[in-house]
């Protein structure tokens, strides 16, 4: 009962609704929305280039300052503007808002968390959740990383509660690069691994201070060999792994050592 007189005194009576007004509201609020989402793109179109990217970046802007300032314009036609119900719709709107917005505060939780243990920095290559690129700056609530594609992915901070992070380099200026080669099983492994060696130390993205080493792994359908070595600089890790790719294929065809052949093609 003391709910249902509460309620009562917070709302107006029915014949004390402006609903004429309410209807005037919505459908200006809504005919400004659409003019904005209509001339902003337009005025964008007859800009020069940088500016077109701010005019473009007013509109979700404005569409949301229309959208809050009529709500302000209808809750004074429902409710009774008293200092106790603007109390009560507040604090209903607080906690509404901190339901609606808990992923944001723990973003910005995981935010303070990622400053403190570093499980990246500005500059680190980092795999998270599938996308893999530099991280190029750290927010409160996100980080920024540009992939190899030139592309900018915002990623919140609170992925690292529940997804793995790859971090390549950890704050070092290199990264391990690997260039992958698969050969026919009939071939001097050791010439083979030697020469694979010093196509990495004849790079000129090599880093020399950091070692350089030839794995080989004999598999069913031939020999795999990973040619594992550092770059100057984490940059050039697509460019380094190209080099070694390119003059390693030429050194082994020098050799005649022919490549693998899968099993599924083997058999046909």
């Amino acid at each position: 009962m003391n709910d249902a007189k509460d309620a009562a005194q917070i709302l107006k009576d029915f014949d004390q609704i402006g609903f004429v007004q309410i209807a005037l509201i919505v459908i200006g609020a809504w005919v400004l929305v659409r003019l904005v989402e209509k001339v902003f793109p337009w005025l964008g179109s007859k800009v020069p280039g940088r500016m077109r990217l701010f005019v473009l970046s007013l509109v979700p802007v404005l569409r949301l300052v229309v959208m809050i300032a009529g709500i302000a314009l209808v809750v004074p036609q429902v409710i009774n503007p008293t200092v106790q119900n603007l109390v009560a719709i507040l604090g209903a709107a607080g906690l509404a808002l901190g339901f609606a917005f808990k992923d944001y505060a723990s973003s910005l939780v995981a935010g303070v968390v990622a400053i403190y243990e570093k499980p990246y920095r500005p500059g680190d290559w980092v795999r998270i959740d599938g996308a893999y690129g530099e991280v190029q700056s750290l927010g409160l609530r996100a980080l920024r990383l540009v992939t190899p594609d030139d592309t900018v992915v915002v990623i919140p901070h609170m992925k690292i509660w529940d997804t793995n992070v790859y971090n390549d380099n950890d704050g070092q200026r290199d990264l391990l690069c690997v260039a992958d080669f698969y050969l026919h099983p009939a071939h001097d492994a050791a010439v083979v691994r030697r020469r694979l060696y010093d196509v990495a130390l004849t790079s000129p993205y090599l880093q020399p201070e950091r070692p350089v080493n030839v794995i080989a792994a004999e598999k069913p359908w031939g020999t795999h060999y990973r040619l594992k070595a550092y770059p100057v600089d984490g940059r050039d890790q697509f460019l380094f792994t190209t080099d070694l790719t390119v003059r390693g294929k030429a050194v082994l065809a020098r050799l005649g050592a022919a490549p693998a052949v899968p099993p599924a093609v083997e058999a046909s």
